[in-house]
Parts: C-alpha cells; sequence; structure tokens
C-alpha cells in the first residue's frame, strides 16, 4: 500500500487507512481512516491479524483490499448480505440451540500463501502418519508402553479406548481415512496444532459450500487470485474408500452411514453421498449375515464392501456396544474382523482424539518417525501427574480448562472470564478426577477482519485442513474450514456456540508474496509461557453424541419399540 492517506481523502476508499501512532500503548495499535467499514479498526499489540499489520494491509491481502476498495462499502455490505441469503435461502444448516440455522458465511476471506501453506501441510502429513503408527500399536504390540514414552494406563483409561477390536489390522493398513486436524496461529503467527480429530470429523461440506458461495459474491476479487480449488475433495474421499475395500474387491459398493435426518451434520452427510455416487443409508437399511453386510433395496440385497460411517462407536453396532442402539447394524464388527467389509474412519480412533494423548504426540513424532514436529503443540498440563495438577488448581483463575472428552466447546472453563464461585466449582471437578482434564494457558487466537453490524472488525479464527489418507499417499484439501468466532473478545469459534467461517484461499503461486513462516520461539515453549486456542469440534459435533442418542429414541418410536 501506498502512503496514508489524508483526512480529505475519498469516502468511497475501503482500505487505505491511517496509522494514528498516537494511540499507540499498552492497549495497542489503533488503525483509523476514512472507511465506513475499516475506521478505528483495532489491532491488539499481543494479537495477530492475519490482514492488517502495524503498517496496513499486509501484501498478501493487497488485491482483496483493491477489490474492496473499488467495489466501496454499501457494494460490499449488499454483498455480504446476498451471501446470507443465499445459505437460508439452499438450506446450508447447522443444528444450533435444537433449531436448524443457517451457517454464517463472512464476506472475508482468508488468504494464505504457498509457503505457508506447505508449511502446514507438511506438518499435517507428519500428524497423520505418527497417529497411524500410534493407533497401530496400541491395538498391537503396544511398543510405546514398554520403552516407558507413554503409560498404558492413560491408553486403558479413555473412554474411546475399544478393547475388542484389538489385534485387528486393517486391509490396506488405513485406520485415518479422513482426519480433521484443528490449527491455530498465536500472538506470534505461529502456526500450531490445537486438536486432533480422527474419529468423524466434520464441516468439509462448508469447506464447499463456502468457496461456490465466496465465487459468487467476490469473482472479480478472485479472479485477481490463482486460488486453489477445493472441489475435487468428494473424488478424492471416494477413491480413498475404494482402495481401502476388502482384498479381492476391484469396484466395490460403499454406502454413506449416516444417523438420520435429526443429525446435526445430516447436510453433510447427503452432500458428500451425492458428490461421491454412494447411497446413504441409516442402520435400518443394513443387515449383516454371516459376516457380511448388505444394504437392503428394491432389488433384495446387495453387498456392502466399504461403510464410510457418520455414526459414533457406541451406536454403531448393538453386539458390541449399546444394546439398544438401532443408529447402527447388529453385526459389523464381525463382519469388520472376517475381512469383508471395511468401516472408515476405523472404530476405536477415539483414543487419538483424547486431549491427554495429545499432549504425547510430539514425544510419538520422534519415537515412531524420529523426527522432530512440524507443526508444534500448544502447552498442555496433564493433571493426573501430582505436580502439574497443584501447579493449575492455584492458577485456575489464569488457565483454560478442559475435559479430555469433551467437544464443541462444551465444558470448557476460561478462567479469567469466570466467577470465584465458579473457579471453585472446577477446582472440586478436576480433584474429583484429574484424569478426566487438561490445562493450558488462554491465548489470543489470530484475527482476520469479519463483518459485524455493517463494519469490519478483528475476529478470532481457527483452521480445521482435512487430510485424505488413501494408504498409498495423503492429500491435504487446500485451506479447509476456517471458523471465526462472531462475538467480540469470544474465543470458541464453534457452530454450536454460535460461530460462524470463511472461505480459506490457499494461493497457487507465489505472485502476491510471502510471509516467512514464524518459528516457535523459546518462550513459547517454556513451562511457564506456554499459549493455546480454545475452539473444539467441527461445525455440529458439539451436540452429536447427545442428538445421536435423540435419534435413537426417534427412531425407536417410528418402528415401535418400547
Amino acid at each position: 500500500m501506498g502512503g496514508s492517506p489524508t483526512l480529505g481523502s475519498s469516502h468511497r476508499s475501503f482500505f487505505t487507512f491511517d496509522i494514528w501512532s498516537k494511540h499507540y500503548g499498552n492497549l495497542g495499535q489503533y488503525i483509523a481512516g476514512m472507511s465506513s467499514l475499516l475506521s478505528g479498526y483495532p489491532v491488539a499489540e499481543k494479537t495477530f491479524d492475519e490482514m492488517v499489520g502495524p503498517e496496513g494491509v499486509r501484501e498478501l491481502y493487497g488485491e482483496l483490499a483493491k477489490g474492496f476498495d473499488e467495489q466501496g462499502a454499501d457494494e460490499v455490505r449488499q454483498r455480504a448480505g446476498y451471501l446470507a441469503s443465499r445459505y437460508l435461502d439452499t438450506g446450508v444448516t447447522f443444528d444450533f440451540s435444537g433449531q436448524e440455522e443457517p451457517f454464517p458465511v463472512d464476506i472475508v476471506p482468508r488468504i494464505i500463501d504457498v509457503a505457508q501453506w506447505g508449511h502446514i501441510e507438511s506438518g499435517l502429513k507428519q500428524r497423520v502418519r505418527v497417529l497411524e503408527h500410534f493407533l497401530a500399536d496400541v491395538y498391537g504390540p503396544g511398543k510405546i508402553f514398554d520403552d516407558g514414552v507413554m503409560p498404558r494406563a492413560l491408553v486403558t483409561t479413555s473412554a474411546h479406548f475399544v478393547r475388542a477390536i484389538s489385534g485387528q489390522t486393517p486391509v490396506n493398513g488405513v485406520r485415518i481415512h479422513v482426519a480433521g486436524i484443528d490449527c491455530i496461529r498465536d500472538g506470534q503467527g505461529v502456526w500450531r496444532i490445537l486438536e486432533d480429530n480422527v474419529r468423524i470429523p466434520s464441516g468439509v461440506s462448508y469447506v464447499l459450500t463456502n468457496r461456490q458461495a465466496t465465487a459468487a459474491a467476490l469473482p472479480e476479487v478472485m479472479g485477481r487470485y490463482g486460488v486453489r480449488r477445493v472441489d475435487d475433495y468428494p473424488a478424492r474421499l471416494r477413491a480413498a474408500l475404494v482402495k481401502a475395500a476388502p482384498a479381492g474387491v476391484p469396484d466395490p459398493n460403499i454406502v454413506v452411514l449416516t444417523p438420520g435426518v435429526h443429525n446435526s451434520a445430516y447436510f453433510e452427510h447427503t452432500l458428500l453421498a451425492r458428490t461421491m455416487g454412494v447411497p446413504l443409508v441409516e442402520g435400518r437399511d443394513l443387515v449383516a449375515r454371516h459376516g457380511t453386510v448388505y444394504l437392503r433395496t428394491t432389488d433384495g440385497l446387495q453387498r456392502v464392501d466399504v461403510i464410510y460411517r457418520r455414526v459414533d462407536d457406541d451406536f454403531l453396532d448393538p453386539v458390541q456396544f449399546r444394546t439398544d442402539s438401532v443408529l447402527g447394524c447388529a453385526g459389523l464388527l464381525s463382519a469388520q474382523a472376517n475381512g469383508n467389509v471395511t468401516i472408515a474412519n476405523s472404530i476405536g480412533n477415539g483414543v487419538a482424539d483424547d486431549k491427554l494423548v495429545y499432549s504425547y504426540v510430539p514425544d510419538m513424532i520422534r519415537y515412531y518417525l524420529h523426527e522432530d514436529p512440524i507443526l508444534p503443540n500448544v502447552r498442555t498440563w496433564r493433571l493426573e501427574e501430582p505436580e502439574h495438577l497443584a501447579e493449575v488448581v492455584d492458577r485456575l483463575d489464569e488457565l483454560v480448562v478442559k475435559p479430555v472428552d469433551g467437544s464443541g466447546g462444551k465444558g470448557i472453563v476460561i478462567g479469567p472470564q469466570c466467577s470465584r464461585r465458579e473457579i471453585d466449582a472446577v477446582r472440586t471437578k478436576v480433584l474429583e478426577s484429574p484424569r478426566g482434564w487438561i490445562a493450558q494457558p488462554l491465548v489470543q487466537l489470530s484475527t482476520v477482519p469479519t463483518m459485524a453490524d455493517g463494519v469490519l472488525r478483528p475476529r478470532h479464527v481457527d483452521l480445521r485442513p482435512f487430510v485424505v489418507n488413501d494408504g498409498e499417499d495423503m492429500w491435504v484439501l487446500p485451506g479447509g474450514l476456517t471458523r471465526v468466532a462472531l462475538k467480540e473478545g469470544q474465543f470458541i469459534v464453534n457452530s454450536s456456540q454460535g460461530g460462524g467461517s470463511k472461505d480459506t484461499w490457499v494461493l497457487n503461486a507465489d505472485a502476491w508474496g510471502n510471509e516467512p513462516v514464524p518459528a516457535e520461539s523459546h518462550e513459547e515453549r517454556a513451562p511457564g509461557q506456554p499459549e493455546v486456542s480454545h475452539s473444539d469440534e467441527a461445525p455440529d459435533e458439539a451436540e452429536h453424541q447427545q442428538q445421536q442418542q435423540q435419534q435413537q429414541q426417534q427412531v425407536r418410536t417410528e418402528v415401535g419399540a418400547p
């Protein structure tokens, strides 16, 4: 950008603005100008804003700024309104507090250059590789326990450890066919992994629909960037599922298993089934006979070879899990053990999602891969360790405490925002069950300008990229789902907590310049100065299990069960 405009500059200017140095101080730098949309835009001193730096708009966002400036504030507001109405009209929804709501998508995209994306992509592939090693080990020989890298009890006490699949080996060695790894940028702009999601990661449907909507709303601006495509995700996923089929099945019959229409992610289930060209089925559409799974059709029973399931483990097979479940199909685990069907993602993967297990992943990388982590974790206190517990209970008013098996922002306690009574209550819970909790410090997540009441204001964001693993190679969907906390000062970005999303533009070429990839500083890794963010699950996973229980009751009523 050029020099700062004077107060006499055109009111049509959108992203050209003055830097008022007189406002620089402990409260941060304030950026202001003639734009009605960005006037008084604050960039906090300890927060990394991905679009606006101390000197103005970052080079990466220059063409976006130019395009918005040419359109003018009123036109940008109208296009933002178009995005909101498009999702309402086309039924792109999620479940929020028991009601179907359009999923908010913001007008300002998030842009990631080639260098940043290459760094993220390498780190994600490393992460999935090591989690595959870990799952094969804990359901196999357990060498990581014998070598003292991790205590065996940590895994066996996890709510998501499934002893019934111990000793089973997937057909092509893949347990994680799709991973959704949550990433954040901290106050120094360092990319970090916040959480691993290798059970039933959701949210990819919003990546696809966000791209369609944003391309329609900002065709001129998108045309100035070489943005990588995202619409080949369904084909990539289908190809990975084909390779996961049982031996000797070159043209497998694949189905998407959904809990049903009352599930919050049902829109995604239908979209993926349709775009992959495979049937969308419920548990009552399947039957297992003599170790083989079949789909009931009008032409009789049709063998099923691969099940891309969107049903939690507990509801998947009433023979092995909840005996009252009608969301799954009795005999699925037996059919998988016989090698006649592949369930993707694999049963039992949830042990790798445990937030306490997460704290050991850097050690796993060094142990299994003999490498250093490409993307660092955030600092985590393991409350089952007495010295960590003692420190945390004395600092609850400074820290963030999370249940190890929580999702969607549920159960998170942000100490600096709590009353004394709330702090005392969480202290009691933590002391009663230390294994059930971890602690992390509060971090200022990076921000991106977001439309709020007709003006742009910084809002905290995270990123969920999706990794597809076919056993021979891994493919990372360029960009992934950027989730944004729509309320000022809020850190939890989940749709179940009122969050929204942005289209994520990963660039094809270096035309717009690359930011240097920030390295993890020693200060950030020091025990006294860890950092973390507070997003948990993807859109709609917040109430996923509760909704499956409700769905279970609904189905029982429909089929006349007592």
